[in-house]
This record gives structure tokens, sequence and C-alpha cells, in this order.
């Protein structure tokens, strides 16, 4: 449904932990959005977090949030194991829904996602915040441009540092754990937004002892040449960095790449720095939310920044890489 000019967008959402909280920190400042009600199994906790942030209402289970007539789209905060079942909640209550990372467990459950919110005729979006923020657009369009020349090159890395614990859910198989789906898939998507779909894959790891994916490297060629680096790991730290190599110069992200404080740039030599256009203390979610805000005042299914077919595509591919290193989550 197109949401009014004069109206806010109402958001209901989906659960109440970290990851929600800091969504709700920007959403509550973003102009011409409000935060409607939120609902997570333990009602105490729902309330809670419905008065630290202002909403009017809260409930203790998901089906009543996903039937709140007075809510315009449903942010689902949960873990992804879960995404699939509570989306399609959402959608058949009508409700928009941006739906967090990995939007589903597996390329077939977001494929049936977006079925369905295209037969219903509603907005769906992958809650990948890093192809809505401002620095990385101007990355794309310093590329797009020539700014340091032809591409050559993706590189992107991200080691969370996280010790082995068989309980923890980052190595849960059956919270849908392992480092590909929690952390790289954003180096991947960081190589798909700058690279495109690849023509081929190599992918090499290791695996914890449960069985979950521990660390992931991925080397990705293209028919002119081009190639694509990327790397994540749970057990390892390293520098969250992504790094953009051209023909004549190249652009580094600083900061975590998926969220980057600044770009330097450099050219024959030369180097330049481009620095945040978020105002302090932005987690970095307000243009997501705008960006959702926007599609639906426009009456838009999809937003053309997320493209449903990529976020589909990318799942393609991690399915493909897990099947290479022997990962599979129960039930599959």
């Amino acid at each position: 449904m197109a949401a009014s000019e004069e109206s806010p967008v109402r958001w209901g959402v989906l659960g109440a932990g970290g990851i929600a909280g800091k969504f709700c920190t920007d959403l509550v400042r973003t102009p011409g959005n409000v935060l409607a009600a939120v609902a997570a199994r333990d009602a105490g906790r729902a309330a809670d977090f419905a008065a630290r942030f202002g909403a009017p209402r809260s409930y203790g289970s998901y089906a009543e949030l996903a039937g709140d007539q007075d809510c315009d789209v449903v942010y689902i905060a949960t873990t992804h194991p879960g995404h699939r079942e509570q989306a399609l909640l959402a959608i058949a209550a009508g409700k928009a829904v941006l739906i967090e990372k990995p939007v589903c467990l597996n390329a077939a459950d977001a494929r049936e996602v977006f079925g369905a919110a295209a037969a219903a005729g509603v907005f769906a979006m992958e809650a990948m915040w890093m192809r809505t923020n401002p620095l990385i657009r101007q990355a794309q369009q310093l590329v797009a441009d020539g700014a340091i020349g032809a591409l050559a090159s993706v590189r992107a890395e991200l080691g969370l540092g996280r010790p082995y614990d068989p309980a923890h859910r980052l190595y849960d198989l059956a919270n849908g754990g392992g480092a590909l789906l929690d952390l790289g898939i954003y180096p991947v998507t960081f190589g798909w937004i700058f690279g495109g779909p690849p023509r081929s894959v190599a992918v090499t790891g290791t695996l914890a002892g449960t069985g979950s994916d521990a660390t992931v490297a991925m080397q990705w060629s293209y028919p002119d040449g081009r190639d694509a680096q990327l790397w994540c790991s749970a057990p390892l730290a390293a520098p969250f960095r992504g790094l953009l190599v051209g023909t004549e110069g190249w652009i580094r992200t600083e900061g975590r790449f998926y969220r980057p404080t600044a770009l330097t740039v450099c050219v024959a030599g030369e180097e330049s720095r481009i620095e945040d256009p978020l105002e302090p203390g932005d987690f970095g979610y307000s243009p997501e939310i705008a960006e959702v805000a926007r599609c639906l005042r426009a009456g838009l299914t999809e937003s053309p920044l997320v493209p449903a077919a990529d976020t589909v595509a990318i799942l393609d591919l991690l399915d493909g890489a897990r099947a290479e290193l022997g990962v599979r989550y129960p039930g599959e």
C-alpha cells in the first residue's frame, strides 16, 4: 500500500533485541517515520522496549503485531531462522516488510517470501543497510564515473574474533549459525554491489566443531579479468575493510566497510578523504528507513537500491558456498 505524503510511516518492530534497539534509536529521529508498536515473545520485554522508544502499543505475540491495523510496515529484527515464517505472517496480513539480513536461511525460502509479497502487492526488502549508506552510494558513483579508472579488483574482509563456543548462536547450526550468513553476507554483498555477479567462484574454508562454517574465503572471477577477494571469520579478528582497486587509483573504506565513517580516494598517488555525511550518533539505519518510507509513499513493492533479485541471487551464491564446505542446516 502507498503511504500518505502527509502522514508519517507507521512502523511495527518484530523482536526486541540489540539490533532492534539500534534501529529504533535511528527510527524515532528520522523525519516522517514513527514507531507504532513492538512485539516480542515475552510481553514484558516488549512493553519495556515500547516504553523505551515511546511506542504506544506492545504485544506478546508476533501475530498480534501483524494484525495491528495502525502499522504500515513491519521490521523483522529476529534471528534469520525465523524470518521466513514471520515475514509470511506479516505479508498475509497485508503488511509491508523490512527483513533483517540475511532475509532468510536460504534462497528457496527467500524466493517464497518475495513471491508472497509480489502476489499480495506489498513492499518487501532485505535490511541490507549497507546498500543505502551514502558513502557506499558515493563510492558506487565514483567507480561509475571512472574516478579510479576501470575497476579491476574488489576486496572486503570481516573477522569478528569470537572464540569458539558451541553454545553461541554463531556456531549453532540449529539457529542458522556460521560465518557466511551472519558475517560473510556483508563482504559478498560488497563484492556484488561493485563487481556484479561473478562468472566463477572458488571457495575454501574451515568448519567449527559444531559443523558450522568458521572461516571462509572466496575468490570471484569475471570474463573481463576482474576479480573479487572476499573473506569472513567468526573466530579470527581482522579489520572490517573494503577496497576498490582501479587501473588509475583506489578507494578504501574507513571504519567498518558496511557502515563506513569515511572514504579515502587515491588517484595518481594523491589521497583525498570524503567524510561521513550522517549526523553524529546515527547508527547508520536512517538511510535505510528513509528509503523504505520513500518506496511506500511512491507505491513501490521493492527498492531499486536493494532489489529482490539481487538478494535471492546472493543467497544462491551463499547456498553454493555452504554446500562446497559441507554445511547444512537442520531441515534443509
